[in-house]
């Protein structure tokens, strides 16, 4: 899709991006939004960076155009672009202190500002990514958040409308990336600037975004809400890809408007949201949530018997087995376990789950 260039700062018109034989990037059609925090989302090779890079001027697409505020910018080479970028593995200089990392850009312009101004600007930088004083400080004397902080001080302090994020996260650990997350949220509402990230991380994405795209093979497979993905994702690679979910392939019973009924192993069924290219009388599968299934004691239900369980803290992961479903996953909450008790490996029970639950979907 496109956008009018009052709601849209950036557009990708088309995008294609050719190496030699090899397509990056195909036909990439997308309006990013002002203000808004969009994150492209795929497995490596999934033409994600390809995207960001060609936002940021450092690859011309080889077909299609660039939109920056309503300008083409297929030409426009990157350091002239309202844009700023921060890369995976944050790109400082180690012979610089904080204080030159942040002003470097600042520094390179022409006429040169002031260097009160620069003091002025850095100081509020440092202040906004929570690390004032730390201006005099070595790079290598920071840790790998103080250092991200710093990258996004750099970043931000030439005021761009545009700022993109590499995968700035990834070389952090579990708490600190959480940690980081919530700041970056915090950061950029503060701001106003528009963020887009790229990673492969659907936790970091589903978490951060106000919008998420979906990439695979060089093209966007869906655009949407972190919610509208989940709830309603239009094929199986996007289900799979966004969060975790169950697969039980039948045949289609019935066809209501967005509502479909599915016929599973063992005559079972599934009722729930249809996605694209369902149709009655056809192929298709269910995607069942783990968070969605039940599981008791008792054998009022489907049976199963339970092959491994995982304590994660907030809940509980089993992985159970039946005859005709095979093995899938469940998620139950603390709250659940409490009333039913723990089930071991080898222990039996039974599952339900509600109708409307499942996602219908095309078995492509």
């Amino acid at each position: 899709m496109t956008g009018d260039t009052e709601s849209s700062i950036a557009e990708l018109r088309g995008a294609t991006k050719r190496f030699g034989d090899v397509v990056a990037a195909r036909n990439l059609n997308l309006s990013i939004r002002r203000g808004e925090f969009l994150s492209f989302l795929g497995p490596s090779g999934c033409g994600k960076t390809t995207a960001l890079r060609m936002l940021a001027g450092f690859e011309a697409p080889t077909d299609g155009d660039i939109y920056l505020d309503g300008q083409r910018v297929n030409d426009v080479p990157a350091h002239q672009r309202p844009v700023n970028m921060v890369f995976q593995h944050y790109a400082l200089f180690p012979h610089l202190t904080v204080a030159e990392n942040i002003s470097y850009g600042l520094r390179q312009r022409r006429p040169k500002p002031p260097a009160a101004e620069v003091a002025a600007a850095v100081a509020r930088a440092l202040e906004t990514v929570r690390l004032p004083d730390f201006g005099p400080r070595r790079i290598w004397e920071m840790s790998g958040g103080q250092q991200q902080r710093v990258a996004l001080a750099r970043a931000i302090i030439n005021e761009p409308k545009l700022l993109l994020l590499d995968e700035p996260m990834a070389a952090l650990d579990k708490k600190l990336r959480h940690d980081m997350q919530i700041e970056l949220q915090t950061l950029q509402r503060q701001l106003g600037i528009t963020f887009v990230l790229v990673t492969h991380d659907q936790e970091e994405a589903l978490s951060m975004s106000d919008r998420i795209c979906i990439m695979r093979d060089g093209e966007i497979v869906q655009t949407g809400s972190p919610r509208d993905l989940y709830d309603r994702p239009k094929n199986r690679y996007v289900a799979d890809f966004v969060g975790k979910s169950n697969f039980f392939a039948g045949r289609v019973e019935s066809l209501e408007g967005e509502t479909a009924k599915l016929t599973g192993p063992g005559g079972l069924s599934f009722i729930g949201y249809a996605g694209d290219g369902v149709g009655a009388g056809q192929p298709g599968l269910a995607s069942l949530r783990p968070e969605q299934i039940s599981l008791t004691r008792g054998t009022d239900g489907v049976p199963v018997s339970v092959v491994n369980r995982i304590f994660l803290g907030e809940h509980t992961e089993y992985l159970v087995r039946n005859p005709d479903l095979g093995q899938f996953l469940i998620l139950a909450s603390r709250q659940a376990e409490a009333g039913e008790g723990n089930l071991e490996p080898g222990e039996t029970g039974s599952v339900r789950w509600r109708d409307g639950a499942a996602l219908i979907l095309k078995n492509d």
